[in-house]
């Protein structure tokens, strides 16, 4: 077993892929703060490790949950700066702004669970796809088997 994780071993390639990655958060109904925010509550794992046929790289959303309300508040925040929540339209998504606010206050919103749920989805979807990005780039440098190792040693 190494000192290193391998989690440690791919720094370079999590920035390469966050820098190819940017462009699909920007398309997506997250800004980039609520992205930050997303994958700080994310752990990837390599399921299947000691198989090298079947191992891949996954997201664990399981904190992600914990975070959503702050989605909210970061898009509400940008709203009120002037921009936008998300690049691909967070804070176009919602019609109304300080009606719905009102009407959510009153419990007469009737998306709040909804909007939360979506959400989740959305983020769970998109770190999974951030996960596969980051295992072809490991595959495409030639990485991914000793990195594979390295998890299934762990």
């Amino acid at each position: 077993m190494s000192d290193t994780s391998w989690t440690d071993r791919i720094v370079g390639e999590r920035m390469t892929v966050d820098q190819e990655f940017s462009a699909r958060v920007q398309d997506s109904r997250f800004s980039s703060q609520q992205w930050s925010l997303i994958m700080t509550a994310t752990e990837f794992e390599i399921e299947d490790a000691d198989d090298p046929e079947r191992a891949r790289i996954v997201a664990n959303t399981e904190k992600v949950d914990q975070i959503i309300p702050e989605l909210e508040n970061v898009e509400r925040q940008m709203g009120a700066m002037g921009g936008q929540g998300g690049g691909g339209g967070g804070a176009s998504n919602s019609s109304g702004g300080v009606v719905d606010s009102i009407l959510g206050a009153l419990g007469l919103g009737g998306d709040g669970g909804d909007k939360e749920e979506e959400q989740l989805r959305a983020a769970e979807q998109l770190t999974q796809e951030y996960a596969e990005q980051l295992q072809s780039q490991l595959e495409s440098k030639g990485r991914w088997e000793s990195v594979r190792q390295a998890a299934a040693d762990d």
